[in-house]
């Protein structure tokens, strides 16, 4: 516990440079484009069209889901991924490619990491509002199981970070994990409930799947933003699971992170 006591004091007591940083990501990220952080936005529209193209009408025929028309229900579960994907991979190569910034600059290493997670956090937080402005458009008005939000928001950001900390250390030594880790990616896309419903499936094949910690998170954002309950208290258990599996995560990352961090610049 140690180890975590000193990665989350370095994140608050640099936040006001980790938010410099990050902003600068974004900036620099979209500088040579002409419609700037537009695409931050742009890019995630297009997949999801396709998405609801290929799944919404290819192969559930325009049919909804538990209730709900398909474009709602998967647009309220897919941007938890639009988050998760695009954060995890960039944050597990932040190390190795920002030695020159890590022999330059005295801060906290296990800023870097983060500093990239919340690059991606302004695009989610502005998908967010895109996503809850077509929702109340199409017939799905704010109500008062958006106050679970906040919640879900801040369980995503801290798994995503608790990850990033051991897939960004052991990447700066076994550079083949990048590889995997996107291979894994691609399947675990399909493998929580985004793009399709898991209530056809046998229970204990359900009971499988929800040891995945994103099915918590989406399902999470999607009891909010379609109004379907206080999904943490309608599943206690459930919710155990996640917070156990996040902080025994955040505990290996931050050990990992602490013990080697020192020799960052050798290895790479």
């Amino acid at each position: 516990m140690k180890a975590v006591i000193t990665v989350l004091t370095e994140q608050v007591k640099y936040f006001y440079l980790l938010r410099r940083l990050s902003w600068y990501e974004v900036k620099s990220k979209n500088k040579m484009t002409y419609l700037g952080l537009g695409w931050e936005l742009i890019n995630p529209g297009i997949q999801i069209a396709i998405y609801w193209f290929i799944f919404g009408y290819g192969i559930r025929k325009g049919e909804g889901i538990d209730g709900d028309p398909f474009f709602q229900w998967m647009l309220a579960g897919i941007i938890v991924w639009f988050f998760f994907n695009p954060a995890i991979i960039e944050s597990s190569k932040s190390i190795y490619q920002r030695v020159k910034m890590l022999s330059k600059m005295n801060f906290p290493m296990s800023l870097i990491p983060n500093m990239v997670i919340f690059s991606k956090f302004y695009s989610h937080i502005g998908l967010l509002l895109l996503v809850i402005l077509i929702l109340n458009i199409s017939g799905y008005p704010i109500s008062i199981y958006y106050l679970q939000l906040p919640l879900f928001i801040i369980a995503t950001y801290l798994f995503i970070f608790a990850l990033s900390l051991i897939t960004s250390t052991l990447n700066t030594f076994i550079r083949d994990l990048q590889m995997l880790l996107q291979a894994v990616l691609r399947m675990l896309l399909y493998m929580t409930p985004i793009l399709w419903a898991t209530f056809s499936l046998p229970e204990w094949i359900q009971s499988m799947m929800k040891i995945n910690p994103l099915y918590y998170l989406v399902e999470g954002y999607r009891a909010a933003l379609l109004g379907k309950g206080w999904y943490f208290l309608a599943n206690p258990g459930y919710s155990l699971y996640f917070w156990g599996v996040t902080l025994f995560l955040l505990i290996v990352g931050s050990s990992l992170h602490v013990k080697f961090r020192r020799r960052f610049i050798d290895f790479i």
